[in-house]
């Protein structure tokens, strides 16, 4: 156990967030998503497990890295769209809002089939125990400065 750190990032967790550097990307995924077939195809090789939900996950990690927002092309922090009322915004996505404001970033809501493309070039992707549909998020990792 390490003081100031969520006992629920495990060591090799740690280690993944440590080792990523400025611009790779992480995905936070909920319970449904294909978390092992996404993550064996990740620089990481296979995906992490964090015990808890996924707007915990999100702000467990959020005290450790820093959102990048240098790269206009991609948003810095991405939402999965829900497929049947794209326009309404899911549960875990509106708590995750407040997480991502609070450090001065916005969530971009990104379809389904198009967050999965995204998904696939992170990082690592971290799996959750989130039961609530659309508790899948994309961050970049910014930088710390000197």
């Amino acid at each position: 156990m390490l003081k100031g750190i969520d006992p629920r990032i495990s060591p090799e967790m740690l280690h993944a967030l440590a080792a990523m550097g400025h611009g790779d990307q992480l995905t936070i995924v909920d319970a449904n998503y294909p978390a092992h077939t996404a993550g064996l195809q990740t620089p990481w090789g296979h995906c992490l497990d964090f015990a808890g939900n996924s707007t915990d996950a999100l702000a467990a990690i959020l005290q450790l890295v820093p959102i990048d927002p240098f790269d206009s092309e991609h948003p810095p922090v991405r939402a999965m769209q829900q497929v049947d009322t794209p326009d309404t915004l899911a549960e875990p996505v509106v708590q995750a809002l407040a997480l991502v404001r609070a450090q001065g970033h916005d969530i971009a809501m990104t379809e389904r089939f198009a967050f999965y493309k995204a998904a696939a070039s992170s990082f690592v992707i971290i799996r959750t125990q989130e039961r609530r549909f659309y508790g899948n998020f994309i961050l970049r990792k910014g930088v710390i400065a000197p």
